[in-house]
């Protein structure tokens, strides 16, 4: 199989496997007060400080969840009920029109029972927020702001600087979901000035079900569920250790090699945006031309008249595997909320193939995919026509 849908979720690293099989081979809940208990709790503790320390945070901001998603409903529901507890006035939210839906969906669903002042930012042409808009935005009754670092689907840098800028002059939070960002970009919550931060262990390498908010002290944050009171009474539930220790493990590698691994994939990415450029000429790459606001392993692109469904259906029977953005719809391909908000079509956003490069890429799956893509898309305009 040609493995091109690295974003979507990316190989298990052998430390991260390896660091996972030993904590699971050692019995003990984390929060029991025996030997093997206290065992356990010091796996949980020092991947705790493990990922602190490759993403720029104290280990007591780390709270440990099931992944992205959970972190960032925690993010979005938590901070803006912490918010409105503080004070009933601070009900706007703002977010960008291009979140994952583990975003848009909750900061909808406050919107929608009435809970919040929802502001959907545009974006521009290349998927970025224009920080003016941003800052008009922004006002003295907003509970929270939440862009990505970078975008999942056509891998847009987000201009968080400005972003941070604005919100703090008038002291409002900042959450940034990081789950795209951390294997390819240098990734600090307190250089970056954000209060939150949103980090997922399977998009580094690590196992799926394991990521993490990181909330610095003092962050209004109200709990989702309620039960024993782990983890700053925030997110209760029993520590998973092999999880956690999987994931610093897998983390560690990550920033290890990033540098590096950045310049080879944005060689690899260049290669094959030339391909397909002139093997597939009506495609249109999406996102930033200045790799400097862009992710180096994310190739988006619009192919109109080439359904999604029917180009991945026969790149899949042709042994490779990508995808039409963020694998995180129930498995079903819709016209994409990204390329939409960038100016696209509702019939053109229906026609998007995101190829997404990870460390197992090679010249070899370029080859195949560029080898395959034309065949799949004059079947897939013969389809629709």
């Amino acid at each position: 199989m040609t493995y091109l849908d690295h974003a979507a979720t990316t190989p298990l690293r052998p430390a991260a496997r390896d660091a996972w099989l030993a904590a699971a081979e050692e019995v003990g809940n984390p929060s029991s007060l025996h030997a093997a208990g206290r065992r356990a709790r010091a796996v949980v503790e020092d991947a705790r400080e493990r990922i602190a320390a490759a993403l720029g945070a104290d280990a007591p901001e780390v709270i440990l969840t099931s992944g992205g998603t959970e972190a960032d409903n925690l993010a979005i529901k938590g901070l803006h009920w912490g918010r409105l507890g503080q004070d009933a006035m601070r009900r706007r939210l703002v977010v960008s029109a291009v979140e994952h839906h583990a975003v848009l969906d909750p900061a909808r669903w406050l919107a929608e029972r009435g809970d919040a002042d929802l502001v959907e930012l545009p974006v521009d042409p290349a998927g970025c927020v224009d920080p003016a808009e941003l800052a008009r935005a922004i006002t003295p009754d907003s509970s929270l702001v939440s862009v990505m670092w970078a975008n999942n689907e056509v891998g847009a840098v987000q201009p968080l600087a400005e972003v941070v800028a604005a919100a703090s002059a008038l002291g409002v939070p900042v959450h940034a979901d990081a789950v795209q960002a951390v294997a390819h970009l240098d990734v600090h919550l307190h250089r970056s000035g954000l209060d939150a931060m949103t980090v997922s262990a399977h998009k580094v390498g690590g196992p799926v079900g394991v990521g993490a908010l990181l909330a610095r002290r003092g962050a209004p944050l109200e709990p989702l569920a309620h039960g024993g009171g782990q983890q700053r009474s925030v997110r209760s539930g029993t520590l998973d250790a092999p999880g956690a220790a999987a994931f610093a493990a897998a983390l560690d590698d990550a920033i290890a090699e990033r540098a590096a691994e950045r310049a080879r994939l944005e060689a690899l990415r260049a290669r094959l945006v030339d391909r397909v450029r002139v093997a597939v000429p009506e495609a249109t790459v999406t996102g930033p031309r200045d790799p400097a606001h862009r992710l180096p392993g994310i190739v988006h692109l619009v192919i109109p008249g080439a359904r999604a469904e029917s180009v991945l259906f026969l790149l899949d029977a042709a042994g490779i595997a990508a995808s039409s953005g963020s694998a995180c719809t129930a498995g079903v391909v819709q016209s994409s909320h990204v390329a939409m908000a960038m100016g696209w079509s509702a019939d053109d956003a229906a026609c998007t193939l995101r190829v997404s490069l990870g460390r197992t890429s090679t010249d070899v799956d370029v080859d195949a995919l560029v080898g395959a893509l034309p065949d799949a898309v004059e079947r897939a305009h013969a389809a629709a026509r």
